[in-house]
């Protein structure tokens, strides 16, 4: 969102104090100081990443091919390249150059082509592709009294079938106010296993008396309402995940210890409609394991970012994946033997998959492949996987708890 003038309206709604109001950088900014919000803050700021993150990725030449050669060149904005060793069961879906892509087996093929998507989720059947559209409108808002013009960056919740068909806008985030117009955030949807709830992040309905927080939006009613739960100060919600029973969601609650991010992975009960920290300082994006027990999330540290295996319940961490300190936003493989994730190498963001052996929680990464190669996707986008019901293996058959023989008479008390 851009403006006309000098002005800058006072509003509430504006995330943080860390950019032009109404930027839809500001929610990202929230985890000040964490390497990831650097990835993604440039990324959308210039196109690309301009420098890399970490050891692995350039070591520290910035030339980011690890050999002190020169840059890798990205794929065209209407490619992704995808390795012959990258075969994946089911579809991964994610955002590149404002539209959103699939890629099955050993290929990607483009799903929208608007060039201002991003942010897509599977519906849990794989019927839909959830994701964010922005439109370019002229907005005013008054400043001090002086009605000042804006270009707005207007989002619409959107959804789409797999093959590009039915595209159709759910929710549009236009705001007016008396004769001014200006907008609100709607980020990260994610629906509900059920189909009836889309979770997403929004400074609805009032952006001048709201930050962006966790919200729940009816498919049924088109109504949008806020869970209503704690933030720290107006650091705001980010990244919503179902699990797959709809019981719980996990959000991440933003912080700040300093002048570094402290994001927390929070637990929220649907039903009791209440909510606890599942993590200490310093995860965020999480992603359930098919069956809820396990959560793949991003660390953060001073170092840059990795992805962790944690206790569903408990959050404490079982493994980390990588140790790149490049590495982010994953997602479970429904069949659960692999997480996929984004990872930074020099200037570009690619998929990759760590493949895990063994039986949880005591897996190991048998080996890590590229799932694509200089393809430039949009790391404020998180993938997400989908395979059909049909093609997973059976979820292992819980160990019965063992029984409690009642005392007998001679013995009770």
């Amino acid at each position: 969102m851009t403006r006309a003038s000098k002005a800058r309206p006072p509003r509430a709604g504006d995330p943080y104090g860390l950019g032009p109001v109404g930027s839809f950088l500001a929610p990202l900014l929230s985890i000040v100081g964490l390497i990831i919000v650097a990835v993604v803050t440039l990324s959308l700021l210039g196109g690309n990443v301009p420098f890399g993150i970490g050891s692995s990725g350039n070591n520290g030449n910035g030339n980011g091919n690890g050999d002190g050669g020169p840059a890798r060149t990205a794929a065209p904005s209407n490619e992704v390249i995808v390795p012959p060793e990258a075969t994946i069961q089911g579809s991964i879906i994610y955002a590149k150059a404002g539209n959103i892509w699939l890629q099955t087996e050993a290929d990607a093929r483009q799903v929208t082509s608007n060039g201002h998507d991003s942010m897509p989720s599977w519906s849990a059947d794989g019927e839909w592709i959830y994701f964010i559209r922005t439109a370019r409108e002229a907005g005013k808002w008054p400043v001090k009294g002086i009605p000042e013009t804006y270009q707005l960056d207007v989002p619409s919740l959107m959804r789409v079938h797999p093959d590009g068909t039915g595209e159709e806008s759910l929710a549009n985030g236009k705001f007016k106010k008396g004769s001014y117009t200006y907008a609100y955030w709607m980020r990260q949807p994610v629906v509900s296993p059920d189909g009836k709830t889309v979770a997403l992040m929004s400074d609805a309905p009032n952006p001048d008396q709201s930050t962006v927080v966790l919200q729940f939006f009816d498919t049924a009613t088109a109504k949008l309402r806020s869970a209503k739960m704690e933030t720290l100060g107006v650091l705001g919600h980010q990244d919503p995940e179902w699990r797959p029973d709809g019981q719980f969601l996990l959000y991440v609650r933003n912080g700040r210890d300093g002048s570094r991010g402290a994001p927390v992975i929070m637990r929220y009960n649907v039903a009791r409609k209440t909510a606890r920290a599942l993590t200490s300082a310093g995860y965020l994006n999480p992603s359930y394991s098919r069956d809820g027990k396990y959560i793949a999330a991003t660390k953060t540290t001073t170092f840059g970012t990795n992805v962790v295996i944690l206790d569903g319940t408990t959050g404490q961490e079982l493994l980390r994946l990588t140790d790149d300190d490049a590495s982010f936003a994953p997602t479970w493989s429904p069949a659960g033997d692999g997480v996929a994730y984004l990872h930074l190498d020099g200037q570009t963001v690619d998929l990759r998959l760590a493949k895990l052996e063994g039986t949880a929680p005591s897996w190991s990464v048998k080996e890590t492949i590229d799932l694509t190669e200089v393809s430039d996707l949009g790391p404020e986008s998180r993938p997400d996987w989908f395979i059909p019901a049909d093609q997973l293996p059976a979820l292992p058959t819980p160990t019965p708890a063992p029984s409690v023989a009642a005392p007998s008479a001679s013995t009770a008390p």
